[in-house]
């Protein structure tokens, strides 16, 4: 196995290819005993990390050694669910030495990095820290994959599951910046005359309705659904309406609290306190400071809450409030042993799961189209990571070929902000840059 440097992973462009976008180089250099990759894929509908273990599962072990050496890790574990079953035969013979494979029950969230760090290593990320601060790197299947061709081309495409009301469910190869409605088209196209888009699956993901929208390198998958869907009606509500139906109905029943898997793994959330300060507090105002450490999972809103209310963005609401005031809870009451006593028993089973979110109507299929989709035209957005966005490396006119670099991270007192460099994902002309986007066409 080749060896690579935390540079050429930066220069690569390579980010979190399944959440915020953190850039991996910046990971890459610290230390850790641990590295896992993330392939929970617990979002309902979503394959493409199952789909990219399953067609390239030699450099996902590949990705994962070489953050192993560049950490100084003596242990590797691919967190995956045990009904894959095909898959995990598949990896087990291409196991290095430290490297196991840990089976993860069909639940949610089982790959939220804090639960699954508790899953498979046994340790306690504390309130407000980082899988770090125990030893450990978590990073995505496709992050790997992206890692061990670092060396040689950068992030140029993306895989993403398209799922839903489309009449073929598939997960795609697409060049970064390609449309999200040419996406759709190559999944048969929608089955409603009202498509709407949640992209990034349909607990954590944001609603779109707008198919022009750009694919960026955070994108794992697209769920379309009907304007009449449940999970698009809810997400429809402004705050004032989740507050005002919060404080007429919330009875306080404290199940939001007693599934919340950061409540579970002992720290100071408790979304019931939060729903409780609607109704007692004349001016409006949200105070609960635990909800910081809220990860906003969406599994108290639309699981556990009896009553259909929304704590989640009532979390989430606070914890804008408190960032804007510059509150911080420097030493957040823990109890570390709590996740021994309740939370393997509280995870939603996905089954379970898709019934409550009106999912069950959908094929839950999406096998990987091997054939990379084409197009005349992309626009790369400046901002695709955690961080500040790129400034741009070309101009109005310039010929990019795939691979060129488009954008890299500003430079502040002499050192590159955090981020990570986008590149050109097809060869063209830039016929544009503006509103964060480099638009490039085919001539």
């Amino acid at each position: 196995m080749a060896g690579i440097t935390a540079d050429q992973v930066a220069a690569a462009g390579v980010v979190g290819a399944g959440g915020a976008g953190f850039p991996t180089h910046a990971k890459l250099r610290a230390r850790a005993d641990t590295v896992i990759v993330n392939a929970a894929e617990c979002e309902p509908l979503l394959h493409k990390d199952k789909e990219i273990l399953r067609t390239r599962p030699d450099a996902v072990m590949e990705g994962l050694g070489m953050a192993m050496q560049l950490l100084g890790a003596k242990r590797g574990i691919v967190g995956i669910k045990e009904k894959y079953r095909e898959v995990i035969d598949t990896l087990a013979g291409r196991l290095s030495a430290g490297m196991t494979i840990a089976p993860l029950t069909d639940t949610y969230p089982a790959g939220d990095e804090f639960i699954l760090t508790y899953d498979v290593t046994g340790r306690v990320v504390p309130p407000g820290g980082l899988p770090l601060d125990v030893g450990v790197v978590s990073i995505n299947v496709e992050t790997a994959l992206n890692i061990s061709a670092s060396g040689t081309r950068p992030v140029t495409e993306k895989f993403l599951t398209i799922g839903g009301a489309v009449a073929d469910p598939v997960t795609l190869r697409v060049p970064v910046g390609i449309s999200l409605g040419e996406c759709v088209s190559a999944a048969g196209g929608a089955t409603v005359p009202d498509p709407n888009y949640l992209i990034g699956g349909v607990m954590m993901g944001r609603l779109e309705h707008d198919p022009s929208i750009p694919v960026d390198k955070t994108v794992g998958g697209v769920i379309v659904l009907p304007s009449d869907h449940p999970l698009v009606r809810r997400r429809r509500q402004s705050f004032a309406q989740i507050s005002r139906i919060g404080r007429s109905a919330c009875d306080q029943c404290s199940f939001c609290t007693e599934l919340c898997p950061r409540y579970l793994l002992g720290h100071p959330l408790e979304p019931h306190r939060t729903m409780r300060s609607l109704g007692f507090n004349r001016t409006g105002e949200v105070n609960v400071a635990g909800t910081a450490y809220c990860c906003e999972c969406n599994l108290c809103t639309l699981y556990a809450c009896p009553e259909d209310l929304d704590p989640k963005n009532v979390c989430a609401e606070n914890k804008r409030r408190i960032a804007v005031r510059g509150r911080t809870w420097d030493n957040p009451p823990f109890n570390p042993r709590r996740p021994a006593l309740h939370l393997a028993a509280r995870k939603a089973p996905m089954g379970r799961l898709m019934i409550k979110l009106g999912l069950r109507r959908f094929s839950n299929a999406g096998s990987l189209n091997e054939t990379p989709l084409q197009t005349d035209k992309v626009c790369v957005a400046l901002k695709q990571h955690v961080g500040m966005p790129c400034e741009p490396a070309v101009s109005v006119g310039a010929k990019v070929a795939v691979g060129d670099v488009l954008a890299r991270p500003a430079v502040s007192n002499g050192k590159p902000s955090l981020g990570a460099p986008v590149h050109a994902s097809i060869s063209g002309t830039v016929t544009a840059i503006e509103d964060g986007l480099v638009r490039i066409e085919k001539e």
